[in-house]
């Protein structure tokens, strides 16, 4: 067993177990509460596009069912408990989160690492989550932001996993099967594939003893963890009208944009707060407030283990949908050659620094944002280097970062066909 301690605040202890499981623990004992998060390495990026959706009806189903007990059986010891636990998925990991009081953090502990080792999918759970993934699917037809989204990605990643929604397509979440579960089951949910992170009232010899009494016994299997081949990304440019008779068009703007790991992966950060975070953005500012364009308008930059991309959107009247791309791309793009301000950069740095700090209050958000950053192989101290990174910025750095990311757009436009379909076919 190896252990390292950082002097973060409040302190973070880092665990490796002799099988390979990661302990993180965040001793946090001003309220009786102790937050839990068990992260596997792998989530729907990790599955084939033929079984896209893959992982999160196996995630969907690991509380309902295991080799001891029903879904009721389960629901009933959580409820007795008057703790919460549920099952999640992203690109980049799978989850079972949980949180209890301190008295009964062991019991529920126990129950998650049971079912986290030995669910049996059960046949007929199996139809009724495939049946409300269906709805779901259907029901994501009826948004027209979410349709948009969902062709950008599209456009943005090609054949790459991140290119289909989490939950899936129609057509291959009606063809998974139980067998496909257990061997995706088999295959990544491992001891040496999986972060606990523990945060509250608990010390960390505590934790970690409750973790290495629940799931210490489990051993990780001979055959190494696959590794995945992502394809190339597309090159960019591509131009798209999704043709909808609605009251408004939706507008949206997609650039490549590097992973977690990368260099400019805080300057954009930075520069995704001045465009579209809140009343005093950019985007919001210069083309709602002072033009009228917008009905809703933002910008976002994911973190990712892979590539990543940065969008700008936006809701208008579709008459306005010409001038409202227009202005989402000179918004962006005109950083590539005008420096932000010192006095923008540091209302910016001042916006993101603060509600990154908001973000990290409760035991549940600590368990969530290190466990993350573990998973994502940033290791203890990124929460102090992203705050450093991002402090450190200058003009120059943003513009920089700017002028490698803002090229070549991903357009996507959605609303009548008259209005769309022309702006569609001139940037083609």
């Amino acid at each position: 067993m190896t252990s390292s301690l950082s002097l973060a605040r409040p302190a973070l202890h880092r665990t490796v177990l002799d099988n390979g499981i990661v302990v993180l623990v965040v001793e946090n004992p001003v309220a009786d509460i102790v937050s839990a998060r068990l992260f596997v390495r792998a989530g729907t990026s990790y599955e084939p596009r033929s079984q896209a959706g893959l992982f999160a009806l196996l995630t969907s189903l690991l509380t309902k069912g295991s080799d001891r007990f029903s879904s009721m059986a389960i629901a009933e010891q959580v409820e007795s408990l008057g703790a919460s636990l549920s099952s999640d998925t992203s690109s980049d990991y799978s989850l079972l989160s949980l949180k209890t009081v301190s008295a009964d953090f062991e019991d529920i502990l126990a129950l998650a690492a049971h079912l986290l080792q030995c669910p049996t999918f059960p046949e007929a759970e199996l139809e009724l989550e495939r049946r409300l993934t269906l709805q779901s699917i259907r029901s994501m037809q009826e948004q027209p932001f979410t349709v948009a989204y969902n062709a950008l990605r599209a456009a943005l990643y090609g054949d790459h996993p991140y290119a289909l929604p989490g939950i899936g397509t129609a057509e291959t979440v009606a063809q998974l099967t139980r067998d496909d579960l257990l061997t995706t089951h088999e295959t990544y949910f491992r001891p040496d594939n999986l972060v606990v992170a523990i945060s509250g009232r608990i010390t960390q010899v505590e934790a970690v003893d409750r973790v290495q009494a629940h799931l210490g016994h489990w051993r990780a299997p001979a055959t190494p963890i696959p590794t995945i081949d992502y394809p190339p990304l597309p090159p960019g440019g591509i131009w798209g009208a999704v043709p909808q008779d609605t009251n408004q068009a939706i507008v949206m703007v997609g650039y490549q944009a590097p992973p977690v790991k990368h260099p400019d992966y805080a300057p954009l950060k930075l520069l995704s707060t001045y465009l579209g975070n809140g009343l005093s953005s950019r985007l919001f500012v210069e083309l709602r407030e002072k033009r009228g364009l917008a009905y809703d308008v933002s910008a976002f930059f994911p973190t990712r283990l892979g590539m990543s991309q940065f969008v700008a959107y936006m809701g208008t009247a579709p008459d306005n949908a010409a001038e409202a791309l227009a202005g989402l791309r000179h918004e962006a793009e005109r950083l590539v050659t005008t420096p932000l301000t010192a006095e923008e950069l540091q209302a910016s740095k001042n916006k993101l620094l603060g509600q990154y700090a908001l973000g990290k209050q409760t035991n549940a958000q600590l368990a969530q944002l290190l466990g993350w950053y573990e998973v994502l192989g940033l290791g203890i101290d990124f929460d102090a280097a992203f705050q450093e990174a991002v402090a450190a910025v200058t003009p120059e750095v943003a513009q920089a970062a700017a002028a490698s990311c803002f090229l070549n757009p991903n357009v996507v436009l959605l609303g009548p066909e008259a209005a769309i379909a022309p702006l569609a076919a001139g940037g083609a």
